[in-house]
């Protein structure tokens, strides 16, 4: 019959398209695009929640963004169904907490992006206990809260990233460095802390990366460069070819000629010829290699404790002379002096039998009166 047989070709039709969309492993998540000849998902600007839990086990690039994923748990990526990931992008995906072990179970994991994610918790283990081969981790606009820069100076200074090449730290409000963040990245060349509104580099350690190849300081806010950070620079890592310094508010001051004298020496600051004063007014503009003592108008600077050591020095000196010339003429003068010793001495004794005689007189009422007996 014509009704049965057609209803017999919908209940075929109905079974082929569900099995269809049953999804088979290793085939591509609803919201991402697949490339198995290229290895690739992308699962972009899909406002996805979590990591899709269905990856694909033969993906090496993953890039998850755009989304809200807002925090990235433990057991983020399913254990061991990924054994060939290598670059992983999660930015711009509105994260706000990376907890621990959130990437531990990646045992391929070499490149990681997680740049535009205002991030407030970055725990110290979220590669897991033992470490992560990972070499390249990019963090651009990731580090605003203070919190998270503490997390991951204590994430690098326990070794778990020991593999690290490059770092990326630029457009981060990082003002100061944490004490020895980069002291455990030997295998470091290449860090990019530019436009990181860097004011200073006194806790910053360059020398510990001894691979360091290059240095981007650009679009900052320092002033001067102090002489522990250019001796780092001078007798730092032997491959440090590549130094940027533009775009910072130069100091010229008496504190500046150590910087200049060091971009003179060496050519390891790129552009060094654009680089210019921002203070003061009278060489404002001026290049760095173009200053010159006159220019800084510097006196002497004045060492006070030696000053007043090399003064008490000369005072001695001063008053041992004084004293030796009052002995030689004491020593020339001998005969002479001996006779006016004398001669005081008579003078004193006579005073003294003078004195002695009127006080007897005066004390013997008979001598008394004889006395004035004799005066009339």
């Amino acid at each position: 019959m014509p009704g049965r047989g057609a209803l017999c070709l919908g209940l075929v039709l109905h079974v082929l398209l569900g099995c269809g969309s049953v999804q088979q492993p290793g085939s591509c998540p609803a919201p991402c695009e697949c490339s198995e000849p290229a290895k690739t998902v992308k699962c972009v600007n899909r406002n996805l929640t979590a990591v899709p839990p269905d990856l694909p086990p033969y993906v090496r690039n993953l890039f998850i963004t755009g989304n809200r994923l807002a925090r990235l748990p433990a057991g983020a990526f399913p254990a061991q169904r990924l054994p060939d990931l290598s670059a992983l992008n999660l930015s711009g995906n509105h994260l706000r907490a990376v907890e621990a072990g959130a990437l531990a179970a990646l045992p391929a994991l070499r490149q990681l992006d997680l740049s535009g994610n205002p991030l407030v918790s970055l725990s110290p283990q979220a590669f897991g206990e033992g470490g992560s081969p990972l070499e390249e981790l990019a963090l651009r606009g990731a580090l605003r809260d203070h919190g998270v820069l503490l997390s991951l100076g204590a994430m690098l200074q326990s070794g778990a990233l020991r593999n690290l090449s490059r770092l990326e730290l630029a457009d981060n409000g990082l003002l100061l460095l944490p004490a020895g963040t980069f002291a455990a990245l030997l295998a470091l060349r290449q860090l990019d802390l530019g436009d990181s509104s860097l004011v200073g580099l006194r806790n910053a350690s360059f020398q510990a990366p001894g691979q360091l190849q290059s240095l981007n300081l650009s679009d900052n806010s320092l002033g001067v460069l102090r002489n522990g950070t250019l001796a780092q620079l001078r007798g730092g890592p032997p491959a440090l070819r590549r130094v940027g310094l533009g775009r910072n508010a130069w100091l010229c001051d008496c504190g500046v000629e150590d910087l200049v004298a060091w971009l003179k020496e060496g050519d390891q600051a790129e552009g060094k010829e654009a680089l210019t004063c921002a203070y003061p007014d009278k060489v404002l503009g001026k290049a760095l290699l173009k200053i010159n003592g006159s220019d800084l108008n510097c006196s002497v600077p004045v060492d006070l404790p030696s000053q007043l050591q090399t003064s008490y020095v000369f005072l001695g000196i001063v008053l041992a002379l004084i004293g030796a010339i009052f002995l030689l003429v004491l020593y020339l003068n001998r005969k002479g002096i001996k006779k006016w010793m004398h001669n005081i001495r008579d003078a004193c004794r006579d005073h003294m039998e003078g004195y002695h005689y009127r006080y007897e007189i005066n004390a013997d009422p008979r001598l008394t009166n004889l006395s004035s007996n004799s005066d009339v």
